[in-house]
């Protein structure tokens, strides 16, 4: 990734150490030429991703079609997440999306934008959205209406 990414990305993780954690899990991509088969590829990629996902965590596949969603209710999802105390897992996907087993172990399907994000984007993006959601539940001056 970018340096610019690493920095953003670890300064939302930094902000959240307070009482949330963020890990990044990342999947190494299949080798993708003319002749790959894309298919079995995105199982692959897929297994990996379900593989990293912690034991009874909530899944949440990022996804261009899923349901969009308000500041608020990301805000409203994290404070059910924290009393539920289960870990959540948010999966996203490669050049080609996620793989079906993917989308198939997902409790839920958000899309950050109607727009098709780069990855880079995406976890920058994602990571700034927890911490605005974990800025609104302890009444931090950083969310501003």
């Amino acid at each position: 990734m970018p340096q610019w990414v690493s920095v953003a990305y670890a300064d939302y993780v930094k902000r959240l150490r307070a009482g949330c954690s963020l890990e990044l899990h990342e999947i190494p991509a299949g080798r993708r030429s003319r002749s790959a088969d894309i298919a079995q590829i995105l199982r692959t990629e897929g297994n990996r991703c379900l593989d990293a996902v912690p034991s009874g965590a909530r899944i949440i596949a990022l996804e261009r079609q899923g349901k969009m969603l308000a500041t608020n209710q990301v805000t409203q999802a994290m404070d059910r997440w924290l009393h539920e105390g289960r870990d959540v897992a948010f999966l996203v996907g490669g050049p080609e999306g996620l793989a079906p087993q993917c989308l198939q172990r997902a409790d839920e399907q958000w899309s950050l934008s109607a727009l098709t994000l780069p990855h880079p984007l995406v976890r920058v993006l994602l990571a700034e959205q927890l911490y605005r959601a974990w800025s609104m539940l302890h009444r931090l001056p950083y969310h501003r209406e």
